[in-house]
């Protein structure tokens, strides 16, 4: 029989965190994050990382797991994550993931999985280093004459899969579209309900403007600094996240403050977009969109209602 998995997505600023933890207090549910960034230990305010008072006693998952100069990829979240679900179900709660990190959502429902191939660790640092010094639109061109299907797919800053789309066919000789022919991509192991926030554009660009000048306010320049003073660097992957890269160029006087504060406001509108693209591929989404309800409460009453999850009556 299927175990439950209850998914609450959405852009950047949407919204998530105060209405999943609402949902999670009606269903009995525990919050696994699907967030590349709040992985990550001492990067609480460019994360926008729910603070122990914000989770109200919602018990979750997945956050401050991770050194920032740790790497971290998806199939680690897919792990540990499948983990958590079996857990909370063993403990007859709902887990309920929720995040706007598509790849980590799409991992958890999707049939992809290409550890079977192989890897080529020398190759993949090639093609790093090639998008680090050509560009990713550089690498992710490299899929044109070979897997015209994937270089339609994904994006350019969808690089790690564009990288392993390259890997698979120096591996096998034949394209990820080919090795994935018997699959089905959306068969889900899991009795799914999946919904996505979303709202006008105009109002979360700017609700997401206000976010970074919350930031900013809150300390984002001094939590950068403390993460240098402890080691890490622009290197890493963690410090390439949006926030972190432009307050380093601050701090290394490449840029102004100013200019930095505009580019993780233009840096972060460019990703909500891209998430709300992201989101739009899977047939499986419930869409809520929030201009539609005249509060958050509303929201999480329909949800509640509507959703086939019933606290204890799983």
């Amino acid at each position: 029989m299927k175990k439950d998995l209850f998914i609450l997505a959405g852009p950047t600023a949407v919204g998530k965190t105060d209405i999943s933890i609402k949902i999670a207090q009606r269903l009995g549910g525990e919050i696994i994050s699907a967030d590349s960034m709040q992985i990550y230990r001492y990067m609480d305010i460019g994360s926008a990382k729910v603070s122990p008072d914000e989770m109200r006693g919602v018990p979750h998952h997945m956050i401050d797991i991770v050194e920032p100069d740790q790497s971290f990829n998806v199939s680690e979240f897919k792990k540990l994550a499948e983990e958590k679900i079996e857990e909370i179900s063993s403990r007859n709660g709902l887990p309920m993931v929720v995040g706007g990190t598509g790849l980590y959502i799409n991992s958890l429902i999707c049939s992809y999985d290409f550890t079977e191939a192989g890897t080529d660790q020398e190759y993949r640092e090639h093609l790093t280093g090639l998008a680090e010094s050509k560009g990713k639109e550089y690498v992710h061109g490299m899929l044109v004459d070979i897997d015209r299907g994937s270089y339609k797919r994904l994006y350019p800053n969808d690089l790690k899969r564009v990288i392993r789309a390259l890997e698979v066919y120096r591996l096998t000789g034949v394209t990820i579209t080919e090795y994935n022919s018997n699959r089905q991509e959306y068969v889900c192991p899991y009795n799914l309900e999946y919904y996505v926030l979303t709202m006008d554009r105009a109002s979360l660009y700017s609700r997401i403007n206000l976010r970074v000048d919350i930031m900013m306010k809150n300390g984002l320049v001094e939590e950068v600094e403390s993460l240098r003073a402890r080691g890490y660097n622009a290197d890493m992957q963690s410090m390439k996240g949006i926030g972190y890269k432009e307050i380093l160029y601050y701090l290394e006087g490449k840029i102004s403050l100013e200019e930095a504060v505009e580019l993780i406001k233009k840096g972060s509108r460019n990703y909500a977009k891209r998430q709300l693209t992201w989101f739009r591929k899977d047939p499986r989404v419930k869409w809520i969109n929030k201009d539609e309800f005249d509060s958050d409460d509303e929201i999480v009453e329909h949800i509640v209602n509507v959703t086939s999850f019933k606290n204890g009556e799983k």
